[in-house]
């Protein structure tokens, strides 16, 4: 079964070595294999972007000559933040030690897919934000009807 590339689905939970690496499933591996950017998620997870998916939102970030006061500070916490990888030999990246303390990911990994890129969560921050997502799911799809 052939699966679009850009679109990550599923839930994964993975060990985090000693080093700090974490092994990405299988399925996720071909479309980062072209290169991967880390950033610090909003919910305090860190979120995976292929290469491809990076370049699209730095391109949308960085247009224009003048920025206002807004844009510049998220660009500097988005690309001062950022950290670009690749595998190893066997398919894992080592979580920067900055964002694994900001998402407070210690020995275990969630890997979610979030449709064109991935989150990496704490185990336990994963399990509230996964319960509030599923109980908001209906309000949030409502209110998407109605625009």
């Amino acid at each position: 079964m052939d699966i679009e590339l850009g679109w990550f689905f599923g839930e994964f939970e993975h060990k985090v070595d000693v080093k700090g690496r974490v092994l990405i499933p299988p399925r996720f591996r071909l479309e980062l294999n072209k290169g991967l950017v880390l950033t610090p998620g909003v919910e305090k997870c860190i979120v995976v972007h292929p290469q491809s998916e990076w370049e699209k939102m730095a391109a949308a970030l960085t247009t224009g000559i003048v920025t206002s006061s807004r844009l510049r500070r998220l660009n500097r916490v988005i690309f001062a933040t950022a950290f670009s990888l690749d595998f190893d030999g066997q398919g894992r990246i080592t979580l920067p030690v900055p964002l694994r303390e900001y998402a407070g990911i210690k020995d275990e990994v969630i890997i979610a897919g979030a449709s064109n890129y991935l989150e990496l969560w704490n185990k336990e921050q994963w399990e509230v934000e996964k319960t509030l997502s599923q109980e908001q799911a209906w309000q949030i799809i409502e209110s998407l009807e109605q625009h």
